[in-house]
């Protein structure tokens, strides 16, 4: 019992280190990594649901104001790709919109919570554009780590969990 007792102290302790990894998975399909990060970072799958994925790569040729039309080959692969390595839960939640607007990782309660303290003066800096430029401020996104430890804000903005 004890042993138990001990895995699941570790295994608790470490959660916040997973919460912050979302690496791409590496059996990515390189057309992904070209295609969607042509434009902007190829966000984790796991960001979104498999059904937000479904909606979003069924509409590309309104692809958040863009026209980001594949062919229907590529489109396929694709989004048979985000969706067997999307998310589920609580990471999801939110994220998926009504009334014919697409879904977006921004909306969701996660993101909302886990951007609840940053500056709003850090949302409108040019150097950001959108919440979704992942990369802006978190200087490994590209790699899947979005760690509190990575975080520089253009404009000297602080991060008020520091």
């Amino acid at each position: 019992m004890r042993k138990y007792v001990f895995v699941a102290t570790i295994l608790t302790a470490a959660a916040p280190a997973f919460a912050d990894r979302m690496p791409i998975p590496s059996d990515a399909l390189p057309v992904f990594k070209a295609e969607c990060g042509s434009c902007h970072l190829a966000f984790p799958p796991a960001l979104l649901s498999a059904p937000d994925w479904r909606q979003i790569m069924g509409r590309l040729e309104k692809h958040y104001g863009d026209n980001a039309t594949l062919d229907e080959a590529t489109r396929r692969r694709i989004e048979d790709f985000l969706v067997a390595n999307a998310g589920s839960g609580r990471r999801t939640e939110g994220a998926g919109a009504a009334g014919g607007v697409l879904p977006r990782l921004t909306f969701s309660n996660w993101f909302r919570h886990e951007h609840d303290e940053v500056p709003k003066g850090a949302w409108s800096d040019k150097r950001v554009g959108s919440a979704a430029n992942c990369a802006a401020c978190h200087t490994r996104a590209e790699a899947g780590s979005f760690s509190e430890r990575e975080i520089r804000m253009p404009g000297g903005y602080r991060h008020e969990r520091d």
